[in-house]
């Protein structure tokens, strides 16, 4: 049987801690001699040793923010990212112990990753949003427990007494607590027991409806059936002149129709008429069925008409 994923992350997480508790911790004088050792000759075996024997203290940090849903290890490997940081800012002559400098580093490294795993939208973005951030649910727990005691029922009127504590204003409080309770949801995720559906199925879609698609596909071939029918009864020269003056990606000047057929560039332009009128004829009853805005000529045939 295979092994799920939970219980093999548990395992990797066991595993790690019993390795990193085979590192025996430092004395203080051990401390500062390995920590002068790497400030001035940046020996890496050095502040290798200092981070080992640390490890347990980033756990121990770390499992205070277990309750955010996020996988342990994950919150371990930021904590002991900041632990590294800190001992590369350390320094041994101010004679206090490596892990009380460092807790500030491996807190602002779980913080800041919980917080960009949080939400695609940013979260904490200012030093007081953070604070409430990471202060909400604990104070609302420390409510909880103290009502209890008290044999008092919470009202679920929070908002005022949590405000009031962490001295900000009851807005906030119930705007931070409304963007931690809306979760991000994958939009492909599955609905119902049997998962054939999911949430895109049931998004509204801005686009063009089927209904629409299909309305302006059987305009398009009536059209282009129409069009090629008038075009059929034009006579050759005719024909030519509107293929080439109106119809064309490159259209031709009156002048080079004149040369093209042989006579002058106003023969060419009464053609040019006495064809447009034609097809104003033929098309009419289709310029009223399809409401083009123009005298019965199609708009793309007149924007492309070059005087």
């Amino acid at each position: 049987m295979k092994r799920t994923s939970a219980a093999v992350g548990s395992s990797a997480l066991e595993a790690y801690l019993s390795e990193i508790n085979r590192f025996s911790l430092l004395s203080v004088e051990e401390e500062r001699e390995l920590a002068r050792s790497f400030r001035d000759g940046r020996d890496t075996r050095s502040a290798h040793k200092l981070v080992t024997a640390n490890l347990r203290f980033v756990v121990k940090v770390a499992y205070e923010y277990r309750s955010y849903g996020l996988r342990m290890a994950d919150l371990i490997q930021e904590g002991n990212i900041g632990l590294m940081r800190a001992v590369q800012k350390f320094d041994p002559e101010k004679e206090i112990r490596l892990i009380s400098y460092a807790v500030w580093w491996i807190r602002a490294y779980i913080q800041n990753y919980i917080l960009r795993s949080w939400s695609l939208v940013k979260l904490g973005t200012t030093q007081a949003q953070r604070k409430l951030f990471f202060s909400l649910a604990r104070t609302k727990r420390e409510l909880d427990r103290v009502s209890v005691e008290h044999g008092a029922d919470s009202d679920g009127e929070d908002a005022g007494k949590i405000a009031k504590k962490l001295r900000v204003k009851a807005s906030e409080v119930r705007e931070m607590a409304q963007r931690m309770d809306g979760r991000d949801l994958s939009l492909d995720a599955p609905l119902g027991l049997d998962g054939a559906a999911s949430h895109v199925d049931f998004v509204v879609g801005d686009g063009v409806t089927q209904d629409a698609e299909l309305e302006t596909a059987q305009q398009g071939r009536v059209m282009q059936g129409r069009v090629a029918a008038a075009l059929a009864r034009l006579d050759s020269r005719e024909r030519y002149i509107i293929e080439q003056r109106i119809m064309s990606d490159d259209p031709k000047t009156l002048k080079d129709l004149g040369e093209h057929f042989g006579f002058s560039r106003e023969r060419a332009r009464q053609l040019e008429i006495r064809a447009k009128e034609k097809l104003k004829t033929e098309l009419g009853a289709l310029a009223a069925e399809i409401e083009w805005p123009t005298d019965g000529v199609p708009v793309e045939l007149e924007d492309r008409a070059v005087a």
